[in-house]
């Protein structure tokens, strides 16, 4: 700490917060060859920026002098892309300026602009808020930026993304040309140095952790699940960390309104963020975060952007993010300033390939892995258990005696039971989740072992073989006989409701988290199907469908005595028997008989039914209910009303003509009538 000997206030409040040593962003802009000029920072999210521009700017602000003087026009303007990024460093700007008699004014979106401007009119000596507002105070003349001498552009490159651009350069050529200009962003892309180049002179470039490859206080991980595992693989992640407070990153809005209902069932506290939301419900949602009353948060990358937790020790994508930088600023709401912090990157089979490009442009070496299992989770639970807080508390003498009641009335063993079971009602259950990677493989030996006792494709897989051999270019069938080995269940749906096995078939493999060479034979009956499991999958198969599924009312339960009997009235005729039958005379297999015995050739040209003309031989065209016509009139004609009760679209409108004008208004409808006429 002797580089902040020349500013006393400062070195007091950095002693107060136990900085022992600074990080290298923060002593590579304290460093000699940057005192003074313009800088132009690459630094990871997380890396103690906020201090290192405030230690940074602070010979410009104060000078010699320990305190500040009476506040008057803002002597620094910090600019940050959010109002959760702004407000934090008001935050950190207040602290560590608060022995130097600072006043820091936050100005951003979503607040009372009236505020704001009495604040600005009573004095500031550091301004912080987000572009849209601060030029908003600017064109209405409301913040004076005369007497500014230092500007800081705080995660510059997400300004630029958030569509900013306009903005930042409105503010940079509004301040005076002597000011100092401190460019801070995770990256530096071609956009931001040209930036740098227009606005800043001779700016000093400081890159800070560029080659370490991301975070290096952030241990990645990358947990391969199947395509329907994601809500259940981010359940048992929070369960085996066991993190103080999460956060659980979502690509749309409507991903983290589902996942943050799913984890709420589960039993977690959970809150979310998302652009949808009132700056008083992001308040009140990052207020529950750091007071402990929740500990999982899920939220866009729009929406977490600047959020700093405290405790925040686990990150989990459940979305694949869509490049590099993104996920290096979601991981980075992690391993902060020295704390150790876990990302976990979930992986479905669909986005291997494209999540091991992400890692390699990012630079990080992820180590892959399956999902947390279930006895896993139990086993930490135990551990966690006996080192909970709770037996290291003093006891009472309230406590002795009603310990001495419990054991004159139970014994030790009931006690500690009841004690675990209390332990574990206030835990989310953990799910069963199948590694895809081993699923499939074994998947693929079993195909290999079992090609040759496949059964034939239709609606009834325990059909006998095939009476004529399969056509060598048609395509194989993927299903299966398993044997006795294998496990009956029933779906309460049947041919009556127009089942049949090439829809039912993926409707299993998702209901019950399967591939579908575990399943064998598909018997669809009338009003239920029964199908054959392996006996590999049965066990995970069976404790899946108890889940309700909200895309269909389907119900699949367990057979315990195998395949029931078909009646003869609920079965269907193989697929031998439905080829040999002969054709039907007109040619639709869905109708028992034809319509007519005459074919349309036989039947004469006066007894087409598809015919329009009367028998009187008169155009098709001739109303069919001219008393001329017809001598006999039709049942349900109505005289007086002119139209056939059984087609009432042919009766004409009671209202058909203008509208009528009372005797009221009449007069006054015909003066105004005759005026436009003279006139």
């Amino acid at each position: 700490m002797t580089s902040l000997t020349t500013s006393p206030p400062l070195a007091r409040a950095l002693a107060e917060r136990n900085f022992d040593s600074l990080t290298p962003v923060q002593t590579a802009v304290l460093a000699n060859d940057a005192s003074g000029r313009d800088l132009l920072v690459s630094a990871q999210t997380g890396s103690g920026k906020t201090v290192a521009y405030g230690l940074a700017i602070a010979a410009e602000l104060l000078g010699d002098a320990e305190r500040f003087e009476r506040a008057g026009a803002p002597l620094a303007l910090i600019v940050a892309p959010t109002r959760e990024l702004a407000l934090q460093v008001h935050r950190e700007l207040a602290w560590l300026y608060q022995y130097a008699d600072a006043r820091v004014v936050s100005c951003v979106g979503g607040m009372d602009p009236r505020r704001e401007q009495r604040e600005l009119a009573a004095g500031a000596h550091i301004v912080v808020g987000t572009p849209g507002r601060l030029c908003d105070h600017l064109r209405r003349n409301r913040l004076d930026i005369s007497e500014l001498k230092a500007v800081v552009l705080d995660e510059a490159d997400e300004m630029l993304d958030l569509g900013f651009r306009e903005d930042m350069e409105f503010i940079l050529e509004t301040t005076p040309e002597t000011r100092r200009t401190l460019l801070f962003s995770a990256t530096l892309p071609r956009v931001i140095v040209a930036l740098a180049k227009e606005y800043q002179q001779e700016a000093f470039r400081i890159e800070v952790g560029g080659d370490e490859g991301g975070h290096a206080d952030i241990d990645y991980r990358a947990i391969r699940i199947a395509a329907g595992d994601v809500d259940h693989a981010v359940v048992n992640t929070l369960r085996f960390f066991e993190s103080p407070s999460a956060l659980v990153f979502c690509n749309t809005r409507e991903a983290v309104r589902h996942l943050q209902a799913t984890l709420s069932e589960r039993g977690f506290s959970v809150v979310a963020l998302s652009g949808e939301l009132t700056q008083s419900e992001r308040t009140h949602a990052l207020q529950a975060l750091r007071d402990g009353r929740a500990r999982v948060c899920v939220a866009t990358d729009v929406a977490a952007r600047g959020i700093d937790l405290p405790s925040l020790d686990l990150v989990i994508h459940a979305d694949i993010p869509n490049d590099p930088e993104v996920m290096q600023h979601r991981s980075g709401r992690t391993g902060r300033a020295g704390r150790k912090g876990v990302s976990v990157l979930l992986v479905p089979p669909a986005r291997k390939r494209r999540a091991e490009v992400l890692l390699n442009l990012a630079g990080i070496d992820a180590s892959w892995g399956t999902p947390p299992q279930a006895d896993e989770i139990r086993k930490l639970d135990q551990e966690r258990m006996l080192k909970d807080a709770l037996f290291a508390e003093e006891t009472t003498p309230e406590d002795l005696m009603l310990a001495q009641a419990l054991l004159a009335e139970r014994s030790a063993e009931d006690i500690a039971a009841a004690l675990a079971r209390l332990y574990r009602a206030r835990l989310p259950s953990p799910e069963d989740i199948i590694d895809p990677g081993e699923h499939r493989s074994r998947g693929r030996e079993d195909r290999g072992r079992e090609r040759d006792s496949r059964a034939p494709r239709g609606n009834d897989r325990d059909a006998g073989p095939r009476s004529k051999p399969r056509n060598p270019s048609s395509k194989p069938s993927a299903r299966h006989v398993m044997g006795e080995g294998g496990v009956w269940f029933r779906a309460s749906i049947g041919s009556r409701k127009n089942a049949e096995a090439r829809w039912l078939l993926p409707m299993i493999c998702r209901r019950g988290g399967i591939d579908k060479t575990d399943i064998g034979a598909i018997r669809v009956m009338d009003t239920t199907t029964e199908f054959e499991i392996s006996a590999r999958a049965a066990e995970s198969f069976a404790v899946k469908i108890r889940r309700p599924d909200k895309e269909d009312n389907i119900r699949i339960e367990a057979l315990p005595d195998g395949p029931q009997a078909q009646p003869a009235a609920e079965t269907r005729p193989p697929a031998r028997e439905r080829e040999e039958r002969a054709p039907r005379p007109h040619g639709k297999p869905w109708q028992d008989k034809p319509r007519d015995d005459k074919t349309r050739e036989d039947k004469p040209r006066d007894e087409k039914p598809w015919s329009n003309k009367p028998p009187g031989g008169k155009s098709r065209d001739a109303k069919p209910y001219d008393d001329k016509l017809r001598s006999e009139k039709p049942s349900g004609f109505d005289k007086e009303r002119r139209y056939d009760k059984k087609r009432p679209f042919r009766e004409k409108p009671a209202y058909a003509g203008k509208p009528k004008i009372d005797g009221a208004t009449k007069p006054a409808f015909a003066k105004k009538k005759k005026k436009k006429f003279r006139d």
